[in-house]
């Protein structure tokens, strides 16, 4: 396989004390799996279907090692068909990525059946404890969570993984925050259904969309769980091998569900966002979702923008301090401020004539009390509001 050019994608790599920061170029693709290792041909389809995407690189939702988690099965289940992406790798099936580690594995209910984890945790190099960590990767941060209930550090929204993850967020300057985990919160499968313990408040510390496993489907559930007009997706993606289930009765929310063959999730950046795509073993497209609320690279230049635009404020949620971007398409008297939620002016961020172009005003809420805030932008006849979360 022939990765990107390193000379466009490979910034900077470097190790933080609990997490890593891989600054990549623009427009990055990657892979979602999920319930695999089986060793059959449905997995070795998704495999190859995977790897003619060239992604930059792979996320797992857990369930990596069929059927026990055992470090007999680890490298044929793993290794033999995405070694070429693990570094560093010590397998036996060929070289190991060159550069960095470009496969990124959460752990599944299987994966803990082997005793402490412990094959998966020889065979990755993974960082903070390795149960689980964050890293970003360009301008996405992912958020991998143990949701097993054997976990040492606890799997409620309260507990101490939960409690890291929270301000893991709240210290994160990524536009696009990504929760990574096995057991789906939301499900409509027969078998496992809903993880009621996986329900966390992950719309309201910020989150772009949550992607998890364990129920052997596809499905796409939409959740406005703080009622504040915006819903956050929940994609379960566990067609990567394992044999399929039935679905039940639809969750409240269920967009999309599939389980008619085995597949895989691509993800790209585009100019107008993060598309997610779940796509066959034989390359049919079966659903796709565009998440746009994030700041989008490649409209520097007034030639570029044809409308105003004010974009979601990053980092979100913020402490103290956050950036607030918009785009004027000619010169405008504008009208930048920010209320609370109860409709009481707060403070006025621009008041002032601006010629077209991208703007970046920054809000300072060190004298705030945590809570939802709105930011709106007025110019001429347009009007454009955007929420977003101080949280202390």
């Amino acid at each position: 396989m022939i990765f990107r050019s390193l000379s466009f994608k490979l910034v900077i790599f470097f190790v933080l004390l609990s997490s890593i920061k891989i600054t990549l170029g623009q427009n990055l693709t990657f892979a979602v799996i999920g319930d695999f290792g089986m060793g059959n041909q449905a997995e070795s389809d998704v495999a190859n279907l995977v790897k003619s995407w060239n992604p930059d690189f792979i996320i797992t939702v857990g369930d990596n090692n069929y059927p026990d988690g055992e470090a007999s099965t680890i490298d044929k289940n793993i290794g033999y068909d995405y070694h070429q992406y693990i570094k560093p790798y010590t397998g036996s099936y060929g070289t190991g990525s060159t550069d960095i580690n470009r496969f990124w594995p959460v752990t599944g209910n299987h994966d803990w059946h082997a005793t402490n984890l412990q094959p998966y945790l020889d065979y990755f190099n993974l960082p903070n404890n390795e149960f689980y960590y964050n890293i970003q990767i360009g301008d996405i941060e992912f958020f991998m969570i143990d949701s097993d209930t054997d976990t040492p550090d606890g799997y409620s929204y309260n507990s101490d993984q939960g409690n890291w993850m929270k301000q893991k967020i709240q210290n994160s300057t990524a536009k696009w925050k990504i929760a990574v985990f096995h057991h789906a919160a939301y499900s409509s499968d027969s078998n496992h259904g809903n993880t009621s313990y996986m329900q966390w408040p992950f719309e309201e510390w910020g989150i772009s969309a949550a992607l998890s496993g364990h129920a052997h489907t596809y499905e796409r559930i939409m959740k406005d769980a703080n009622n504040d007009g915006d819903s956050l997706a929940y994609f379960v993606n566990g067609l990567g091998g394992a044999n399929r289930y039935s679905f039940g009765t639809p969750v409240s929310g269920s967009i999309v569900r599939y389980n008619s063959d085995w597949g895989a999730m691509k993800v790209s950046e585009t100019q107008n966002g993060l598309l997610f795509q779940f796509f066959t073993r034989n390359g049919n497209l079966i659903d796709s979702h565009l998440i746009s609320e994030a700041v989008v690279n490649g409209i520097d230049g007034s030639s570029l923008i044809n409308g105003y635009k004010l974009y979601q404020n990053y980092p979100n949620p913020f402490n103290p301090t956050t950036n607030i971007e918009y785009t004027l398409p000619k010169t405008s008297f504008i009208n930048l401020k920010v209320f609370d939620v109860l409709g009481r002016e707060v403070t006025t961020l621009v008041n002032d004539t601006k010629e077209a172009g991208k703007y970046t005003a920054k809000f300072d809420g060190s004298n705030l009390s945590s809570g939802i805030y709105i930011c709106q932008l007025k110019a001429d006849n347009f009007i454009e509001s955007k929420k977003f979360v101080l949280m202390k």
